[in-house]
């Protein structure tokens, strides 16, 4: 069950993801367009968010890791969308009238809206290897499986919320939807006895 909820939370992280970078396209739409410069700016941020996660989450788990931290981790990631719900269309407001060239606009946007949360969620996968991996002869073969069933999440989060979510819910209701969800797989791993971690 420990490996499970291990999988669960970066399959979940995947998710996550990808569904906030979607609707991050979505969100920067009205301001600065939906041209390959504003994609290319929202998978700019991702992926130098997500770049500094991998490094940060695996710094933070050679200090004591445990699943109870992991869960912090994947609650504080939710929670840092919040500001994306609050303030998006002020700053989006304020920034489309400052900056009128779309690339640098939605590059500064994205930046300022998902930078934070993007990173977070980004050590999740670091972490969980570290709670996998018990010895170096398995280390390959679970940071493989882990992978796997993170790459599946975004796979998943990417047609889900492209596909479906977006059809029947407002991008609000999405995000809310998004960090409840995070809220209750960190509840899950937050209240897993420590004393079965194997």
């Amino acid at each position: 069950m420990y490996r499970i909820l291990l999988y669960l939370i970066a399959g979940w992280s995947g998710f996550y993801v990808m569904a906030i970078e979607l609707l991050g396209g979505r969100i920067l739409a009205p301001y600065f367009g939906s041209s390959i410069y504003v994609w290319g700016a929202v998978i700019t941020v991702f992926m130098l968010a997500l770049s500094l996660g991998y490094l940060l989450g695996g710094r933070a788990s050679l200090h004591a890791p445990t699943l109870k931290r992991l869960s912090v981790i994947l609650v504080a990631a939710g929670f840092m969308a919040l500001p994306v719900l609050l303030f998006s269309e002020g700053l989006l407001d304020r920034l489309s009238g400052v900056m009128g060239d779309p690339r640098f606009g939605s590059l500064t946007g994205a930046g300022l809206l998902f930078f934070l949360p993007t990173t977070i969620c980004g050590m999740v996968s670091p972490y969980a290897i570290r709670l996998l991996v018990a010895d170096r002869a398995s280390a390959g073969e679970r940071a493989g499986k882990l992978y796997f069933v993170s790459t599946f999440g975004s796979a998943a989060g990417t047609i889900l919320t492209s596909f479906y979510l977006v059809l029947y819910l407002e991008v609000n209701q999405i995000l809310l939807l998004l960090i409840g969800v995070c809220a209750l797989v960190a509840a899950l791993a937050w209240f897993y006895p420590e004393s079965v971690e194997a």
